[in-house]
């Protein structure tokens, strides 16, 4: 196919707290309210929370991800994790957003296609190639961690993905309506979706990497020539 794989298989490393992570940011994921600073053994107790989560997920699968099993894999107390997350949607949300910020700073500081110096369309085609990726990689992981559907399409991993999309769109198609036609191709990378499509119907990735290019081209008139 076009495009290898962008993303590895397991969830990116986590950074040390003392160390600045030197990520470029289109939104902050996270909202202020979710995400308050922390001093420095909060946010290497988070950390620890978030790694010792990872594993379990490497070992067990996400089902094997429960308060109980972090906070003593962590040696914790339960009640830490609690505070830290709220529950275990919110634990799974931070493991998803941690694995968000890495496919953010590739799209807007990696290298072409995927990052910048490539034309919009065929930036628009890489990323849907490594959301797709992204998302057969960790699919247990952001089926599990979705918010319940009235806060779906507010999260702000979600919306940095798609605020890339429109900004891509608005230089492809300027005439459109670059946030509804958004809408329409970000149907096509849903979680939920690409279970369907490789799990029940067998589909292979390639099929579907194949599928997003061709729905790229007929949305943009074919875009520029790649």
């Amino acid at each position: 196919m076009l495009y290898a794989v962008f993303m590895s298989a397991t969830l990116p490393p986590f950074p040390r707290p003392q160390e600045p992570v030197g990520e470029p940011e289109l939104l902050q994921l996270g909202s202020a309210e979710d995400e308050p600073c922390l001093r420095a053994d909060a946010a290497r107790n988070r950390a620890r929370l978030l790694e010792a989560a990872a594993r379990l997920i490497a070992e067990h699968g996400v089902a094997g991800v429960t308060m109980e099993a972090v906070a003593a894999a962590a040696h914790v107390g339960k009640g830490t994790v609690f505070r830290r997350f709220g529950d275990r949607t919110g634990l799974l949300t931070a493991l998803l957003d941690h694995s968000s910020r890495k496919l953010q700073a590739d799209f807007l500081g990696g290298p072409p296609p995927l990052g910048p110096g490539a034309p919009p369309a065929e930036r628009l085609r890489a990323f849907g190639v490594a959301v797709l990726y992204r998302s057969a990689e960790h699919l247990d992981l952001q089926l599990a961690a979705q918010p319940e559907p009235t806060r779906r399409f507010a999260h702000p991993s979600l919306r940095a993905l798609h605020t890339h999309v429109t900004i891509l769109l608005r230089q492809i198609v300027p005439d459109a309506d670059c946030e509804l036609l958004t809408q329409t191709l970000m149907g096509y990378l849903d979680p939920a979706l690409i279970h369907h499509l490789t799990r029940q119907c067998d589909m292979p990735l390639e099929r579907l990497e194949a599928g997003w290019i061709d729905l790229v081209d007929r949305v943009t008139h074919g875009g520029p020539p790649r």
